[in-house]
């Protein structure tokens, strides 16, 4: 059977109201992200993930969406779209489409007939009820310090409306089929014009089961499989990512038996990654990869280290947290809704390139396809001055110019300020500056981008974890076909030298595929490796292996 396209592809998380302004209205566009499209191939980018980009009230950065239909005039037409997504394709670029179907804004037609109208057919697109019971601690609100509840009473409807975001953000009700039935319809207008999939926002909140009780109790996985039908059928070799911040043994079944989603964002390597970093300890991940699940060949792992919401910590314990938190969230402000953090990964690593690089190193390697999101490739900061989870959306920063070279519109006229002071400052992290430098971030990233691209190994094949004694170190051996790749992470801020038990590849030769430099491996199978503070290695095997003869290697 053929790989699919997406176990292998190198995702970059793109919010076209940050990115570039071409029209100088203060606000990126579709024009302005088309205009990028050769940097974003030169970077090595394979697929595109668009984050909401339909006309909302945009109060929770255009996850309260009004239309489905078409695109949010401030960043182009639907014929602007359109030509980025084939300027995309010609350059061996494919999109996916965040689907925000959990809920709609209270702005959205469907909820506004249903508030008005008890007997319409748009009432039972939410979930009402005359007298919410008393909700259970598990499934309270998603944000819960910014909503006390779940349920919100509506003067014009004269019941309560249940949802698990924002008030204003009613929950859909997708045990009603002709809610299914209008999702469909949205899948097969957007796939119409050639996308490459979509990733499902909430999609563990899509299957909640709401009993009459008024509060969720059960998943229906059904759900996902109808939606999976649907898109395969439209789109045979279509992706769809989900986000489902959910424990291990509960993560395979959304996989079904590879008839669900494609691709599943795994927040529990996610929040142990980071683990190991404060405790500068490769245990946790070593523990957590040996929890996942075996999951359907024709399915792949989305790994990330940030996405653009908060870092939500909650696969880990009270005191792992805390950890964590201690570590790259010392300060109140740094943190948000009592599980997470509301920072970029390059200052929680305290602006250290040695860290930041074994930490995306590290993404690369992990099994199955790596995530990164604007700005990340070049370290940028965040704006903590900014409320909730805009402090890591700040726009993108091309140059020294005003404005970061995101737009000419006057300061006090972008959609956000930039940073203009401090390390991260547009003067100082910016993608000019650092692709001048060849041993900048950015060249950096790159040279992982196009090494991932290279290593079909790791997405494809089969994974070892290494025993090489020291708890500092991850050693990973990955296997597809004929070859063999090894990754080495030091997670120490001290030197570490690794001995490789390389005995049934003697012979051989282990090439570092940063420098080129190749070495054979003794023939008693042995090869020695020393790491420096945070360093990373890649090697590939290569060359014939020897033989065996009378008990001695030829």
């Amino acid at each position: 059977m053929q790989t699919p396209w997406y176990t292998n592809a190198v995702f970059y998380a793109l919010d076209v109201d940050r990115f570039v302004d071409s029209n100088g209205d203060g606000i990126g566009d579709f024009p302005g992200a088309t205009s990028k499209l050769e940097y974003l191939a030169d970077l090595g980018v394979t697929c595109l993930w668009l984050l909401p980009i339909h006309p909302a009230p945009n109060r929770d950065n255009g996850y309260d969406i009004k239309n489905y239909y078409d695109v949010d005039p401030r960043l182009g037409t639907l014929d602007d779209f359109i030509h980025f997504l084939h300027r995309a394709g010609e350059y061996g670029i494919r999109v996916i489409m965040d689907l925000v179907v959990n809920h709609t804004s209270d702005e959205h037609p469907w909820f506004q007939a249903a508030r008005r109208d008890p007997g319409s057919l748009y009432r039972d697109f939410y979930t009402w009820s005359d007298a919410p019971p008393p909700t259970p601690l598990d499934k309270g609100n998603i944000f819960p310090d910014q909503e006390t509840s779940v349920w919100t009473y509506d003067e014009i409807a004269g019941a309560y409306y249940y949802h698990r975001f924002y008030h204003f953000q009613p929950e859909l009700n997708f045990h009603n089929p002709i809610v299914r039935d209008e999702v469909k319809k949205v899948l097969d207008f957007w796939l119409s014009f050639g996308i490459a999939g979509f990733r499902i926002d909430a999609a563990s909140h899509v299957i909640e089961s709401i009993g009459e009780e008024g509060y969720s109790h059960d998943e229906r996985h059904d759900i996902l499989k109808e939606i999976r039908a649907h898109v395969s059928g439209r789109k045979e070799n279509a992706v769809l990512i989900g986000e489902a911040d959910v424990e291990p043994e509960k993560m395979v079944a959304y996989f079904g038996d590879g008839d669900e989603l494609n691709m599943l964002f795994n927040f529990a390597l996610n929040n142990h990654v980071y683990l190991a970093m404060a405790r500068q300890d490769a245990r946790p991940v070593i523990e957590i990869l040996r929890q996942l699940p075996a999951i359907p060949n024709n399915t792949q792992w989305a790994n990330f280290l940030r996405n653009l919401d908060e870092l939500d910590l909650e696969q880990l314990s009270d005191e792992e947290r805390e950890e964590v938190l201690e570590a790259f969230a010392p300060d109140e402000n740094m943190r948000i809704y009592g599980r997470g953090i509301r920072r970029r990964l390059a200052p929680m690593l305290g602006n250290d390139l040695k860290r930041i690089r074994l930490a995306f190193s590290l993404l690369f390697a992990l099994p199955g396809a790596p995530v990164i999101v604007y700005g990340d490739e070049i370290g940028m900061g965040d704006d903590l001055s900014l409320e909730e989870r805009r402090a890591v959306r700040t726009v993108m920063q091309w140059s020294k110019e005003r404005n970061a070279g995101f737009s000419t519109a006057p300061a006090n006229r972008l959609l956000l300020p930039v940073i203009s002071e401090g390390d991260f400052a547009y003067r100082n992290v910016n993608v000019a500056a650092q692709q001048e430098k060849r041993d900048s971030l950015w060249h950096f990233i790159r040279k992982l981008i196009y090494l991932r691209r290279d290593c079909p190994e790791i997405g494809t094949g089969n994974w070892h974890i290494m025993d090489v004694g020291l708890n500092e170190v991850l050693a990973l051996r990955c296997q597809w076909k004929a070859g063999i790749v090894l990754t080495l992470h030091n997670f120490s801020a001290k030197p570490r030298a690794v001995d490789l038990d390389m005995h049934d590849q003697r012979g051989r030769r282990m090439q570092n595929l940063f420098d080129g430099h190749a070495e054979q491996i003794g023939q008693q199978g042995n090869y020695h490796v020393d790491l420096e503070p945070y360093e990373c290695r890649w090697y590939r095997v290569t060359g014939e292996r020897a033989v065996e003869s009378r008990g001695e290697v030829a």
